[in-house]
């Protein structure tokens, strides 16, 4: 990725420039110190004089009415506002993200002040010289600041530095976000500069400019404009951004022109467009482009015949894509669309914001879509891709702090989607899309994660994790046996991978990282797991079994066994649990297979895995009511096994007796009021328990024994 910059031969301002402003893409408003505010018109190359200012005002910045307000467009920008030198030091100002806090300079300190009076202030040393500079990002909540000591800065909300440039040869006297805080300007004398939000540098102009005092950014993010010191303003607009997926490399050459390239057999193809290109996305064997007034479709298996159709809004600042449709964010809302340019449904929640919606902040599945609020960070809200309505419900997923980061996994069943998410703590947790129960289970596995990456093709999980890279190779595994989750893991030592680093993208078993300094790394993780997912979702239990005997790894059995217990294929489930020697649930497995009925079996099998609430229910629906009674004995349930007894009146001398046992066993006496209530006048007389206990199963036994078909139906079949 480059700039490609431009300059007139001579400039148009007779002094320095100070400020430059964009109306729309191709329209811009330049302010200098010869007092006069002039227009550019990119398309025609005229320049016209608006207005010329009284002597005395020297202007410093100027920022142009928003186009859209709160969801109102105006046609264009109507009116802008000037400022202008008055001899403080507060050099540079910024709204934040939720506009309640600005930021602003003093000297070499940055200063974070609220609007709600007796709220604390924040402000710290940023540099070693005065700061000429700073902006503050809505999408990322990143802060850029830029100073005399000849340093560029990126730092957090809370003041923590996250990078900070080698000294350069010159004060830095500009500095800009792009719209959609992936990108950001730095200008110095002479000097033109295109940085990553990370902080590293994708490209480096030397243009006679002096120094360049102001940059603005086009609202579409593909060009900048600085204001001069020399008179003249300088335009660059972003060409060779690169896209690659599996054999496809696919070049932005020119604003309106776009190279692939396929390297197995080295073929080129060029691919034209009417307007400029602003966003594109490629993936899941489609290339999705759009352009200021349309989006192009691509398929990867014919470059000639794109799908084209018209955009609502101009902007797209967001391009998400699942294997059956995408996603396109612009100004007026979220639209999924089919790859046949159908489409599909258009996501609303109160207050939506789609202005800061990033690649963090939205997910998207072949069938939910996720979108992380901005008013209140710990709510999540959960779409169904196909009616545009929200899941289940209709009340959106909350957690305890702020969430930073959302990813959806992209394989299996709606009913077992899941979402990962990162929040302020980096603590990382799992949870299921669909509701079951009263509550969604929200489980942590892992810490100190910064960053995230479900696989394109199973629903395996990487992520970076302190100074350890992991691979979560079936995180559903802690829904089934937590025991399990540390030994269906993979680990690696992540230091080598410097500060700071982000995982692009999980391909097949290829991870790509990159580093804080800007350099790519590839990781090469087992293919096997790919494959036993693959197995499995297919029912193919011997194959499976055959492929763990055949890779003799650890980490493979406890997969498959986690695997088969969600399945419910307890025999593929006592073989992995075999051969990871995990004795005891062995036992537990052969104690299942032989009880009498294919309810008691399931019930157990919940047990297995955690879920006593689901147990107990389906013996109550079954009318198996000594099964859900001696569950609750089995678990010391106590309470629980009284009122089950008491209200389907059956067996309460069996949980007294059970109670009474269980006190003398630890030398107690029974407190319990409700206890102590029902022993008054019953006598517990383990003869009796014993043959109701007996009588039970047998009735099971005869029931199940009537409905064969039902006996053997609990294991899946292979």
């Amino acid at each position: 990725m480059r700039l490609k910059t431009s300059l007139l031969k001579e400039p148009k301002h007779k002094e320095l420039v100070s400020c430059v402003g964009w109306t729309t893409a191709d329209e811009l408003y330049s302010c200098s110190d010869d007092h006069h505010i002039m227009k550019w018109n990119l398309l025609t190359s005229e320049t016209t004089q608006v207005v010329k200012l009284p002597d005395d005002i020297y202007p410093l910045d100027l920022h142009w009415f928003p186009k859209t307000v709160g969801g109102k467009k105006q046609s264009q920008a109507e009116s802008f506002v000037l400022t202008s030198s008055d001899g403080t030091p507060v050099y540079s100002v910024a709204w934040g993200p939720d506009s309640e806090k600005i930021l602003y300079t003093s000297g070499k300190q940055l200063i974070i002040k609220p609007l709600q009076p007796n709220a604390k202030v924040l402000q710290w040393k940023a540099h070693d010289g005065i700061i000429l500079k700073l902006d503050w990002n809505s999408v990322n909540d990143l802060i850029l600041s830029a100073g005399e000591d000849c340093k560029y800065k990126v730092w957090d909300s809370y003041g923590r530095l996250l990078y900070s440039s080698q000294p350069h040869d010159y004060p830095i006297t500009s500095i800009a976000w792009a719209p959609d805080g992936e990108l950001f300007a730095v200008g110095s004398f002479h000097t033109l500069r295109l940085c990553d939000k990370t902080g590293w540098s994708y490209a480096l102009e030397k243009p006679s400019t002096g120094s360049i005092f102001n940059i603005a950014w086009s609202v579409d993010g593909t060009q900048i404009a600085g204001a001069c010191g020399n008179g003249h303003v300088i335009f660059a607009h972003i060409v060779e951004q690169r896209w690659e997926w599996k054999n496809f490399e696919i070049t932005l050459t020119k604003r309106r022109t776009m190279e692939v390239r396929n390297v197995v057999n080295d073929a080129v193809d060029l691919l034209e467009f009417r307007d400029r290109v602003i966003k594109a996305s490629l993936n899941y064997g489609h290339l999705v482009v759009s352009t200021s007034l349309q989006c192009y479709v691509f398929s990867t298996k014919n470059w000639n015949t794109p799908l084209i159709f018209d955009l609502k809004e101009g902007t797209v600042s967001l391009i998400l894509q699942a294997e059956r449709h995408f996603l396109l964010i612009d100004g007026g809302g979220i639209y999924l669309y089919s790859y046949e340019g159908r489409l599909i449904s258009s996501p609303k929640f109160p207050g939506m914001r789609t202005d800061i919606l990033n690649a963090q902040t939205v997910s998207l599945s072949n069938d939910t879509l996720a979108i992380k609020d901005k008013a209140d960070e710990k709510v999540i809200y959960l779409f169904e891709v196909l009616s545009g309505k929200p899941l289940g419900d209709g009340k959106p997923l909350t957690h305890k702090t702020d969430i930073t980061e959302i990813a959806l996994d992209q394989k299996g069943l709606t009913n077992e989607r899941k979402i990962a998410f990162i929040d302020k703590n980096r603590d990382l947790y799992i949870t299921s899309v669909k509701r079951f129960g009263k509550e969604q289970k929200v489980i942590k596995i892992g810490t100190m994660v910064h960053t995230l990456a479900w696989n394109d093709t199973s629903n395996i999980l990487c992520g970076l994790q302190d100074t350890r890279f992991t691979v979560w190779y079936y995180p559903n595994t802690v829904y089934v046996d937590k025991d399990l989750l540390p030994k269906t893991l993979y680990e690696k030592d992540a230091s080598e991978f410097s500060k700071n680093p982000q995982i692009l993208c999980f391909m097949g078993n290829q991870v790509t990282i990159r580093r804080a300094d800007g350099s790519l790394i590839h990781l090469n993780i087992s293919p096997y797991p790919a494959i036993l997912h693959e197995y499995v979702s297919g029912s193919k239990w011997e194959d499976a079994v055959r492929l763990c005997r055949f890779v003799k790894d650890q980490t493979m059995w406890a997969c498959l066994a986690a695997m088969a217990v969600s399945n419910k294929d307890m025999t593929t489930a006592e073989i992995a649990y075999a051969s990871i020697g995990d004795i005891d649930k062995v036992q537990y497995i052969n104690s299942i297979k032989e009880l009498p009925s294919k309810e008691s079996r399931m019930a157990h099998i919940l047990l297995f895995s955690g879920n006593i609430q689901d147990a107990e229910m389906l013996l109550l629906q079954a009318g198996l009511f000594y099964r859900a009674i001696q569950v609750n004995i089995n678990l010391y349930n106590w309470d629980r096994a009284l009122e089950l007894a008491v209200k389907h009146k059956t067996h309460v001398d069996t949980v007294l007796g059970y109670r009474q046992k269980f006190l003398e066993d630890f030398g107690k006496k029974e407190t319990n009021n409700r206890f102590l209530q029902y022993a008054e006048g019953l006598e517990v007389d383990w003869d009796k328990i014993k043959a109701k206990i007996e009588m039970e199963i047998s009735k099971e036994r005869e029931r199940a024994a009537a409905t064969p078909a039902v006996r053997t139906s609990v294991t899946v079949q292979r």
